[in-house]
């Protein structure tokens, strides 16, 4: 059985993110033997003065491939979880869903991008996570943290938003890889321009501070730009500060 479990909320300014949080939590299942984990993806929400948040407002999410009878176990771990680990003063929220028994995928997707740029009550949040059979639930705090749970998990699932929290590491610090050996990271699905088309496999590509993907397509996809500069490679990761569009 494939699940998505989305957070939100559990951390202030001075505790570990709901980004390490998250990992810890997958950690976690796959520790108890429950199952195997996805990378942890990072959805920047709405930021607006009607809206409580830390820092960002981004919600994490990822994918358990978990036995059927594990769901039960695994949500009530991963609840108490964050009503014991998350920050005072934080509003956690957490979701889990599992998508093929979602009545409308489409609906908890659309929520998920409209939270990128609406204000949006908990009671919309717990109607439509009621209406669509999916697991939301808050554990600490106001609970305002489950509207972004919710909108974590719609837009992971729509596959189109978020980045992949932390960043990629390879086995030898290299300042160039050729884009073949790029692809055998286990987290990158692809590379491509960032303005369209796909560089050539035996391009080499000029790897900066931090790299990391994001999801587009479905797919975990390293994005790159032409390098202009007189070196042997032809393209550069992009700097994360590109990258906050996604």
């Amino acid at each position: 059985m494939r699940i998505l479990i989305a957070i939100d909320d559990t951390d202030n300014l001075e505790s570990r993110g709901t980004g390490e949080i998250a990992s810890l939590i997958a950690d976690g299942l796959e520790q108890r033997g429950w199952g195997s984990c996805s990378f942890v993806t990072r959805h920047q929400l709405f930021v607006h003065p009607d809206i409580p948040y830390t820092s960002h407002n981004s919600a994490m999410c990822f994918y358990a491939e978990i036995g059927e009878g594990a769901l039960a176990p695994v949500t009530e771990f991963v609840s108490d979880f964050l009503g014991r680990e998350s920050a005072p003063g934080s509003d956690p929220g957490l979701c889990v869903v599992v998508p093929e028994r979602v009545t409308s995928e489409d609906e908890l997707m659309a929520f998920g991008r409209r939270a990128k740029r609406e204000v949006i009550t908990m009671d919309e949040a717990y109607g439509l996570a009621r209406r669509l059979g999916v697991h939301l639930s808050q554990h600490g705090g106001t609970g305002q943290g489950v509207i972004g749970a919710l909108a974590g998990a719609g837009l992971r699932l729509w596959g189109n938003d978020g980045r992949l929290k932390g960043a990629l590491e390879f086995a030898q610090p290299c300042p160039t890889l050729r884009v073949a050996e790029l692809l055998q990271h286990p987290l990158v699905d692809a590379v491509r321009c960032a303005d369209g088309g796909a560089p050539h496999e035996d391009d080499l590509v000029s790897i900066g501070e931090k790299p990391k993907t994001v999801l587009l397509g479905g797919s975990s996809v390293l994005l790159v730009s032409p390098l202009d500069d007189a070196s042997a490679a032809r393209w550069q990761t992009l700097h994360r500060k590109r990258l906050r569009g996604y």
